[in-house]
């Protein structure tokens, strides 16, 4: 049941409240079911009022049981009635003589926001909507004073009068036409297609890891892909507002995290979708999704929330204050990591009143707090590292978008595919790479491979199908040069080379834009943005295939690479070619040394790569990882064919390639995390150098294990052990032999290990060996891991394996 029904049958607005002695403006928060507003303009000393809708509303001293559900994720109100002055201080109501002495029955407090049943018995708006919420069957709610049952029934049409009702209906109209239709990577109505036809379900739980991960988001994919186990808990997007079996009360703010491209705005759009046509969450009366691009675009105007929804949406240009307050609204605040908005939740600026005007961000934070529309959902999805701007102690459920299990992979590819023989081609080579496999996880890596896959198994250009992601990466590319090109300048067929250097300008510009801001950790860039790297506008709308233009509201735009990843290659396709064109300031400005530094010479391929890979290990977050991993793979003469045009010439005989690869196995990674250091195993892969690989797998076949194994041998051990299929649930430490700094490396491997006693995963280790405690005694972990005797020195430290 609702709080807008409950409300419907037995709540009548108070119309008393004209007796309050004090200026009507001042007692604006009960009057929000009049009819006509109030203009405070004509008020007598209505300047005296400006903080008035700024009053920190006072803590509830009655029975929790009865305001859990409204006050489940607020922080603890200020109770402002004690401090000396306080009915004369600027930023706060004044509290008329009526209101002090008329008391809300169930909190025993001054009542705010005062409503009356049909038996004339008045309380806090939200007090009797939290009891009613927690008193069973409609028929049983009745006055929690005197028990007199409701005289009408409790349904919406009493709340809504046929004007608002209308309007309600055109909003779902609206929403419904926005959201039927998406894009793919590519921007244009050619290349629109239905939601409902391609939308594959994703896998979502609730809750996320605990752990600080400092890995690339397409490196967390690999573990995460692992972790999944009983302990996960399955979420429909649908269902993320309904409370578990074994929950109790409501969830008033859900925060979804997931790393980019794996389907959070997708989820959101089917969301909306499903709520605009009549099938999901009917409950909820209003609808509004806000992306945080299109908020920043008025990140520093004034606004109300009223205001601000019509600036939005004006469809609902017409709904009232009053009117706003007795829907249950949902506010949908997509993409968090993309803010340029500055949150603070420790402002002590409170906005309680839907016609106060403040800054978007203080908006934005009593909405999420609960001071402002109190009884509103909120719905915020965000990238990880960017999640941490809420407090948890706003938030009642976290849950996280993992993508696309293996079974949905193949869906989609079955779904987005012209026939059963392509789509079963592309999913059999998919999983003949157990690195493209997982990657794809995120929808939009499935995009980028269907892509490349579809174009080089139905075109006489096939070639060696790709493994790595640079040699995807590279495919993709020419891929949507090719097609801009037959779209915009047809003409005769022109090799690969010719065609990257008749686009070189452009797409350096490009890559100067992704790397610039791949460097600042920015992915959203506006037209001054473009401008700055001597982009236009027009130039960037001819290759949406890679780059996206987005119109929003004041006829301004927001532009986007199609995944993060794709900024990532781009960048480091600019940085190459700054190396090979010897653009000493670019080089300097990245390595902050001079380029005749030892260490940092243009003049040896295999000394610029050493540097970018030390530069990528210094990053707190590993936000060059992936860039740096395509930079190795770039040095390949197989994807120079590809890209020769664009990369231009270096040198990469035989011999600096094996420098390249000797200067990766020989790095010094002391200070680096284990998880870090696997991302030296990722380049060797990109530079297809599989003697490791092969090593380790002669190392483990081999019943002699007495070889002591090296600092690189290791970081591949983990990386084929994380890689694997099989669930781990036995590792034998004691048959490895290697240094300190070895068993180090082997800690992500480990994290992996599945109890068989719990079925769970332990993941309790960081960058440094944790010791035993009491709490968690040797012998039984060595039990419950399956792990050996000898084993146990590995968790102390103490001893050499």
């Amino acid at each position: 049941m609702t709080e807008v029904q409950q409300m419907s049958g037995c709540v009548e607005e108070d119309e008393d409240r004209a007796e309050s002695p004090g200026p009507s403006g001042l007692s604006v928060k009960s009057d929000q079911s009049m009819g006509k507003p109030i203009t405070f303009s004509h008020e007598p000393g209505a300047s005296e009022t400006k903080g008035q809708n700024q009053r920190q509303r006072a803590e509830s001293p009655g029975p929790s049981g009865l305001s859990v559900k409204s006050d489940r994720s607020m922080r603890p109100p200020i109770n402002f009635s004690h401090e000396p002055g306080a009915s004369e201080t600027k930023d706060q109501f004044a509290v008329s003589v009526d209101e002090q002495t008329s008391r809300c029955p169930l909190c025993q407090d001054v009542l705010k926001d005062p409503v009356s049943t049909s038996c004339g018995h008045r309380f806090c708006r939200r007090c009797i909507s939290s009891y009613w919420d927690q008193s069973g069957p409609p028929g049983d709610s009745c006055c929690p004073q005197c028990g007199q049952r409701p005289r009408t029934g409790r349904g919406p049409q009493s709340i809504f009068d046929v004007g608002l009702q209308k309007v309600l209906d055109e909003h779902k109209i609206s929403l419904r036409s926005r959201f039927e239709h998406v894009t793919e990577g590519t921007e244009g109505t050619g290349s629109r297609t239905l939601l409902n036809r391609i939308f594959t379900e994703l896998y979502i739980t609730e809750g996320q890891s605990e752990e600080v991960n400092t890995q690339h988001e397409v490196m967390q994919l690999e573990t995460t892909s692992k972790k999944k186990t009983v302990q996960d808990t399955p979420i429909k997007c649908c269902d993320i507002f309904k409370a578990l079996p074994d929950q109790q009360g409501s969830i008033r703010v859900v925060l979804t995290n997931g790393v980019a491209g794996v389907g959070k705005t997708f989820s959101v759009q089917k969301f909306a979708l499903d709520w605009a046509e009549g099938l999901e969450n009917q409950d909820v009366n209003l609808l509004i999704v806000l992306s945080f691009r299109e908020l920043n675009l008025i990140r520093d105007q004034q606004h109300s929330l009223l205001t601000l929804l019509h600036v939005f949406y004006p469809t609902l240009e017409k709904v009232r204050a009053e009117e706003l307050a007795v829907c249950k609204p949902l506010f949908i605040f997509d993409g968090l990591d993309e803010s340029r908005l500055s949150l603070d939740f420790s402002s002590r600026t409170l906005v309680s009143d839907v016609t106060h005007t403040s800054s978007v961000n203080v908006l934005l934070t009593n909405l999420i707090q609960g001071n402002l529309l109190p009884l509103a959902l909120v719905w915020i999805t965000s990238r990880p590292a960017a999640a941490n701007q809420i407090p948890p102690t706003c938030v009642a459920r976290v849950t996280e978008v993992r993508g696309f299990t293996d079974d949905q992979k193949d869906e989609y590819f079955r779904k987005r595919s012209r026939s059963e023989d392509l789509s079963s081609r592309i999913i059999s080579h998919i999983k003949t790479s157990r690195s493209l496999h997982i990657m794809c996880q995120v929808p939009v890596f499935c995009w980028i491979s269907a892509t490349v896959l579809e174009h080089m198994l139905t075109t006489e250009q096939r070639g060696e199908l790709p493994k790595t992601l640079t040699d995807l990466y590279s495919h993709f590319l020419l891929v949507q040069t090719k097609r801009k090109k037959n779209k915009y300048d047809k003409g005769r067929e022109t090799s690969p080379q010719e065609l990257m250097k008749a686009d070189s300008d452009f797409l350096l510009k490009l890559g100067r834009l992704a790397f610039e801001h791949l460097q600042k950790g920015d992915i959203m860039f506006y037209q001054e943005d473009l401008e700055r790297c001597g982009l236009s506008v027009t130039e960037a709308s001819v290759y949406s295939g890679i780059f996206r233009r987005e119109s929003v509201i004041f006829q301004k735009s927001v532009y986007c690479f199609v995944h993060l990843s794709v900024q990532e290659f781009l960048a480091a396709v600019y940085m190459f070619h700054c190396f090979t064109n010897r653009k000493t300031e670019v080089l300097q400005d990245f390595f902050k040394k001079k380029v005749d530094d030892d260490d940092v010479g243009c003049t040896s391929l295999d000394v610029f790569l050493n540097a970018a890979m030390k530069k990528s290990l210094q990053s707190e977050n590993g936000h060059l990882d992936l860039f740096v991993r395509f930079l190795h793979g770039l040095c390949l003469e197989s994807n120079h064919r590809l890209l020769g045009g664009l990369l231009g010439q270096t040198q990469n005989s035989p011999e600096i390639i094996q420098r390249v690869i000797e200067n990766l196995k020989k790095m010094n990674t002391r200070n680096i995390s284990p998880d870090r250091s696997i991302n030296i195993f990722h380049c060797l892969t990109e530079m297809n150098e599989q003697s490791v690989h092969q090593e380790i797998q002669e190392f483990m076949k081999s019943k002699n294990r007495g070889q002591r194994l090296s600092v690189i041998h290791c970081s591949a051990l983990a990386y084929m052990l994380q890689m694997s299929e099989e669930v781990l649930d036995e590792l034998d430490l004691s048959k490895y032999r290697t240094s300190y700094q070895g068993k180090q490396r082997l800690i992500p491997a480990v994290e992996l290990l599945q109890f068989d006693r719990d079925q769970l995963f332990f993941s309790g280790l960081s960058s440094e060996v944790q010791p035993l405690t009491p709490e968690r005694p040797g012998p039984e972990l060595e039990q419950a891991a399956g792990f050996r005797s000898e084993a146990a020195v590995f968790w102390t430290g103490e001893s050499t394996l």
